[in-house]
């Protein structure tokens, strides 16, 4: 008999726990996805569906949760700055209470489990680019720490459940991922631009529209998370999945506008507080342990997500 892993996607039906599902579902595995559809999607695995090997289940990871599996994947969580400043306190919880939740059931179960971290927990770097044993410059009293922090103590959690009880985790720091079924509300700077570009609106840059960020697509990020997950138990992480191409906001902008087509104008707005200057991966630790490094150009992963907000845009009453 052909052994079938059973693996829990958190966050399974969002932008990238859908893709996650995907790929993961191509392996020939069994995949469970969780999702309270706070800002994840039901037409993000309606495709799925028919699939018998794939099963959706409505749940919040702030409850335990008790079922029969081989690997957990724990994506759960919102990862915009609307979605997860729209209830604070509920996102301190998620990432913590999750973390709990599903590292307790990775220890009954014995499951290896992956946190999806974030290059949040970096804060506003001032060591550039960020390497993974770099602390990070974190304001733990302002408007983002819900999300930094809370992603903070769940590494902190992984680690301690690891060296404590011996738990099987990996951990990623994911960085500015985008791809088409990104939310067109999110707020994040790809979606934001090419929603203005695509509706003729202008285009707002924060501040000076100087500041940096790296944008990795989707199908790459997911690759470098299934990669992390199959690495021996003797490397847990953390470790840095992001595209090192480093941007400017205003360079990204103009090659929406470019690509779109779009007779939109840059307009510019004040810079939200502890909003970070610089972001971009150092990825040498992927590289040597992962051997992954991320393959699709800027261009190249805009034009399949500017298509899918065309259709969206249209559907839109």
């Amino acid at each position: 008999m052909h052994y079938v892993p059973r693996i829990l996607v958190t966050g399974g039906a969002g932008f990238i726990g859908s893709f996650l599902c995907e790929r993961l579902l191509e392996t020939g595995a069994e995949v469970l996805c969780v999702d309270n559809f706070f800002t994840g999607r039901r037409t993000n695995v309606a495709h799925l569906l028919d699939n018998p090997k794939f099963e959706v289940m409505r749940h919040d990871v702030t409850f335990p949760l008790f079922v029969e599996v081989d690997q957990i994947y724990n994506l759960a969580c919102p990862a915009s700055p609307i979605h997860y400043q729209f209830d604070p306190v509920q996102t301190t919880k998620t990432s913590v209470h999750g973390a709990i939740n599903m590292l307790g059931l990775a220890k009954r179960t014995r499951a290896r489990i992956l946190q999806a971290s974030t290059s949040e927990v970096y804060g506003d770097p001032v060591i550039h680019p960020q390497t993974e044993d770099y602390w990070g410059n974190v304001n733990p009293i302002g408007p983002r720490s819900c999300y930094d922090e809370g992603k903070r103590c769940a590494e902190t959690l992984f680690f301690d459940y690891h060296r404590q009880h011996k738990v099987d985790i990996k951990v990623a720091r994911i960085f500015n991922t985008y791809g088409p079924r990104m939310h067109p509300n999110d707020g994040r700077v790809v979606s934001n631009f090419i929603v203005q570009a695509l509706k003729g609106e202008d285009i707002t840059l924060y501040g000076d529209g100087e500041q940096t960020r790296s944008f990795c697509y989707v199908s790459d990020l997911v690759t470098g998370l299934v990669s992390l997950m199959e690495t021996g138990p003797d490397f847990v992480g953390p470790v840095n999945i992001g595209n090192p191409g480093e941007f400017t906001i205003r360079q990204l902008a103009e090659r929406v506008i470019d690509l779109t087509g779009s007779k939109s104008k840059l307009v510019h707005r004040p810079l939200p507080q502890d909003d970070p200057k610089q972001r971009q991966p150092d990825i040498t630790i992927a590289r040597d342990k992962l051997g992954w490094e991320p393959t699709v150009r800027l261009d190249e992963g805009l034009k399949p997500t500017i298509a899918y907000f065309e259709k969206e845009i249209l559907a839109m009453p």
